[in-house]
């Protein structure tokens, strides 16, 4: 997870780096402009690269991994990384002020990861205790920082100026990180990319057959969806609720390099 991080940070880098070289040389008409996007020219040509990536590589092997597994062994890999994931959560509550959540995130991971057997099982949610969403991006919108300009990063898809480095710091709250076993550890991070890719399968679907823009689709999804977790549910409803809940799933990819 180590290798991970480090990736993550390269990763921004470039993107910042291509931002300014590219960002002139592919051009959006002013009526078609969208106000929280005016790097368009270069993240539709980063989300076309990642796109082509992704179709002949991560795809072909999530839907590979999903008829090879049983529903019930997916759902189980799902809930072991959810429950490393209920570390960041904490922790991000903690920092947002939050104790009651925390507490509930604390008594999560205390039972799933004893009970649960290491979170394989989710025996919490039953007992009333629901998942929270949090990472350290919220963490900063809590606090009043903006959002910025939205960004497709190199391989990481949809992110925003403020968010695409509050995922360092995600990364480094991760209890993979702190994993010594280099080789488990980076196994680990392969198996868990591509359960959440073969989880955003439906989801895919799904959009493939509403939208004629994809990267318009995502882009206003992804906003909206960061704005409503940000405001804990108060959020403008001038979008599509039916696409906030349809793209949820693109919260996996928050704790992607969750």
């Amino acid at each position: 997870m180590k290798t991970l991080c480090v990736r993550s940070v390269w990763s921004l880098g470039l993107a910042v780096v291509l931002m300014w070289f590219l960002g002139g040389c592919a051009s959006v008409p002013a009526e078609s402009a969208h106000p929280r996007d005016p790097w368009e020219g270069y993240n539709r040509a980063m989300f076309q690269f990642n796109d082509a990536v992704d179709r002949a590589v991560l795809k072909p092997v999530a839907q590979g991994y999903e008829q090879a597994l049983p529903q019930p062994v997916r759902n189980s890999v799902g809930n072991f990384f959810s429950n490393l994931n209920d570390v960041v959560v904490l922790l991000n509550n903690l920092l947002q002020a939050k104790p009651h959540d925390a507490a509930s995130d604390l008594t999560r991971l205390i039972m799933n990861s004893t009970w649960g057997v290491f979170g394989l099982f989710d025996v919490a949610t039953p007992m009333g205790l629901a998942k929270n969403n949090e990472d350290f991006g919220q963490t900063l919108g809590t606090w009043g920082v903006s959002s910025g300009p939205y960004l497709v990063l190199p391989l990481l898809g949809p992110s925003t100026l403020r968010d695409g480095p509050a995922r360092v710091v995600d990364n480094l709250s991760s209890p993979l990180y702190h994993y010594d076993e280099t080789a488990t550890r980076n196994a680990l991070a392969v198996v868990k990319l591509v359960d959440m890719r073969a989880g955003f399968l439906p989801t895919e679907r799904a959009m493939e057959s509403m939208v004629t823009d994809r990267y318009a689709a995502l882009r206003d999804a992804y906003l909206q969806r960061r704005d409503f977790l940000v405001r804990d549910g108060a959020v403008d409803t001038h979008g599509s609720e039916t696409m906030l809940e349809e793209l949820e799933a693109l919260e996996a990819l928050d704790w992607e390099e969750e």
